[in-house]
């Protein structure tokens, strides 16, 4: 199973985030950032790919200033791979 993280550097803005997502009646969870991501200590909102182009139209129109990137979390025969997208 692929999903997207939406990395942010603030805790706040990620919380945020994860609000506005799940008001738009949206699937998301609220995790911490991998350490992959090389972003230090920080929160993450994961979502299913399915709502990716809904999810970064709301991230996109909140106009964030910590966030990050957005990196894809892959599930492989139990492995975890994160990659930068």
């Amino acid at each position: 199973m692929t999903e997207t993280l939406a990395v942010f550097r603030s805790r706040s803005q990620a919380m945020d985030c994860y609000s506005r997502i799940k008001a738009a009646g949206l699937g998301a969870q609220l995790i911490n950032t991998p350490k992959e991501a090389g972003v230090g200590c920080g929160l993450s909102v994961k979502f299913a790919n399915a709502a990716a182009g809904r999810v970064k139209n709301i991230i996109a129109r909140a106009n964030y200033s910590a966030f990050y990137c957005y990196m894809k979390i892959e599930n492989r025969y139990g492995r975890i791979y994160i990659s930068r997208t």
